[in-house]
């Protein structure tokens, strides 16, 4: 006998056993719940949906997307991402609150993540966090953000090393400085040698002898 699956099903069950990475997770306004980042297009991007797995073509013109792992919160103090949240929510172990209950939610945050700026954090955002942990926990996603390379600590000490050398290639200036003084000095000698050359060149015609008057012409005998 031969069984054919619902569509529904098969999807489900390959949405439960592929693991999914937080860094490749997005948010996509407009649409709710969370996707996964399948390919990106320069007119949008496909989308999966890690609720029931079905992918999407979302455009760009219509849609905008944020990366979960870059998503900061307001606190009191500096902002946090928002993973640093979903941890304390994790860690709290405390029951999620109904999302339709604005006073309930805040409640829920003030508990789980007091330095949250309610002020700027709104119920709407708040309701959000609480669908997204939800869906997060349920499908198993690891909470961790992308970790930076070590090529990047390399990059840093290269950069200082070329700082450290740069002083040193200001020596020739020096040297170009130097000959630049002596010129200035061989100036004045060469002017100077010119100058007595020309004096020589003047002193034949200065030594001429004058030109020999004419004898008056003599008298005749009376």
């Amino acid at each position: 006998m031969c069984v054919v699956w619902p569509k529904s099903v098969i999807l489900h069950l390959l949405n439960n056993v592929r693991s999914m990475e937080y860094s490749k997770l997005v948010a996509v306004s407009g649409l709710p719940g969370l996707f996964e980042l399948l390919s990106s297009k320069n007119d949008g991007a496909i989308v999966r949906s890690i609720e029931d797995g079905t992918t999407k073509f979302a455009a760009s013109r219509v849609h905008q997307f944020s990366h979960l792992e870059s998503v900061e919160i307001y606190t009191v103090g500096d902002n946090v991402n928002l993973v640093e949240v979903f941890k304390a929510m994790d860690a709290a172990g405390t029951a999620l609150p109904d999302v339709k209950d604005n006073n309930g939610v805040k409640k829920y945050f003030e508990q789980v993540y007091a330095n949250m700026d309610f002020d700027r954090v709104y119920a709407s955002d708040m309701k959000k966090i609480v669908k997204w942990f939800d869906v997060l926990k349920r499908k198993n996603v690891e909470l961790k953000v992308t970790e930076l390379p070590e090529e990047e600590e390399v990059t840093e000490e290269a950069v200082a090393a070329v700082a450290e050398e740069k002083p040193a290639k200001k020596a020739p200036a020096k040297k170009k400085v130097a000959e630049s003084d002596a010129t200035e000095e061989e100036k004045p000698k060469a002017k100077a040698a010119k100058k007595a050359k020309e004096t020589e060149d003047e002193t034949p015609a200065e030594k001429k002898a004058p030109a020999k008057k004419k004898a008056a012409p003599k008298k005749k005998a009376e």
